[in-house]
């Protein structure tokens, strides 16, 4: 194994570097889209116009299918386009099961958090007290707070490598959590404890561990009885190894170029996340994004002062935009709180205003979810829903 550092996530400021979108060519496969338009008012709601264009065109070079919910106080909009598969070419099922990416960040985030208002673990409290032998005598004392805003300093785990092609030779492959971890704290810190910011999975992967230490239960089950349940999110679940998704679910693909020059869409569906874990291995619905999201900034997951830590970005660091779980993202007068995901073939989000006045949840089949850019798709998406 050996590091891979691509980014896992679309940043958010990536919604207003490039507004400029360039026309992507067809795929060669029939498209069939459907958009939904739940009633809203006309003055403040989502623009229903513009949204429809943002879907417009699927599949295409850039994505193979699109799932949208914009909601809140304002209003709602449901859309969905593109195709279950490029083979078959028939519609998209708009309650598909999807890889959520990082989006399990925000479900680890609320069940580290729940177990805090509990007074199982304290955020102040040093990794190393609850984790012994963890992390090497090269490591500082790093609080459990600084694992959830990505303040720790702790390095990131090894991968199978960073191309497309090392890693999908090795999808059905199991590379653990502890692995991941004993791979990372063998390079050493990367910086003291609170000093910057830097987003990786290895934090929460390490979160997952500190959840099963202080339960005793699987990471998947105290996520599940902490938050899934809680929120209603009857169709999310955590695979493990398992490489499929079960349920009704969209496929996805990732483009690969030919020795010729062409492009080539490989399917991949079925891939084993393991190693993603609490960081990212996650595979829900737009819906029940769209209620974790609700439930959560309605204090109905986490109580009180806890709930404060998802909307609290740390002081004194410059550039520091992640809080527990969430990323602050100000566009056009209004302050939005975010989580991007990405897994090869599926891109996700899902974010909305504090007071719930707008929302936005989304999964794209993108065809480079792992790209450096934002992919045009979902950038689409985004400003037409957050405009």
């Amino acid at each position: 194994m050996h590091v891979s550092r691509r980014a896992t996530v679309l940043t958010a400021s990536s919604l207003v570097l490039t507004l400029s979108l360039a026309a992507a060519p067809s795929l060669a496969a029939p498209a069939f889209a459907t958009t939904a338009p739940v009633s809203a008012p006309a003055t403040a709601g989502p623009d229903a116009e513009a949204l429809r264009a943002a879907l417009a065109g699927l599949p295409d070079a850039d994505a193979t299918v699109a799932l949208v919910r914009v909601g809140g106080t304002d209003g709602s909009w449901r859309g969905s386009a593109g195709v279950h598969d490029l083979a078959s070419g028939r519609a998209a099922d708009p309650d598909a099961r999807f890889r959520a990416g990082s989006t399990t960040k925000v479900v680890t985030a609320a069940a580290v958090l729940k177990l805090t208002a509990q007074g199982r673990i304290d955020l102040d409290t040093p990794i190393q007290h609850y984790l012994p032998g963890l992390l090497t005598r090269d490591f500082e004392p790093i609080s459990v707070r600084q694992l959830l805003n990505h303040t720790s300093g702790i390095r990131a785990g090894d991968g199978w490598g960073d191309s497309f092609e090392d890693q999908y030779a090795h999808r059905f492959d199991t590379i653990t959590p502890e692995q991941v971890v004993r791979s990372a704290v063998a390079k050493g810190p990367e910086f003291r404890p609170g000093r910057k910011q830097d987003y990786l999975n290895i934090n929460y992967t390490i979160l997952g561990l500190l959840i099963e230490k202080v339960t005793g239960h699987s990471y998947a089950s105290e996520a599940t009885r902490l938050v899934l349940r809680p929120a209603g999110m009857r169709d999310t679940y955590f695979p493990g190894t398992d490489p499929r998704i079960h349920g009704p679910h969209n496929h996805g693909y990732q483009a690969v170029q030919r020795p010729d020059g062409t492009t080539q869409f490989v399917d991949v569906t079925e891939w084993n996340q393991a190693d993603r874990w609490a960081a990212g291995d996650m595979i829900s619905t737009t819906a029940d994004l769209e209620r974790l999201l609700t439930s959560l900034f309605r204090g109905r997951i986490v109580p009180g002062s806890q709930l404060e830590e998802m909307f609290t970005v740390p002081a004194g660091i410059k550039g520091a935009t992640y809080s527990a779980g969430l990323q602050r993202f100000a566009y056009q007068g209004r302050v939005y709180w975010l989580k991007s995901g990405a897994r090869y073939g599926y891109s996700a989000v899902l974010g909305g205003t504090r007071d719930l006045s707008r929302t936005l949840v989304y999964s794209v089949g993108s065809t480079d979810a792992k790209g450096e850019d934002m992919n045009p798709v979902a950038q689409r998406i985004a400003l037409a829903a957050l405009k």
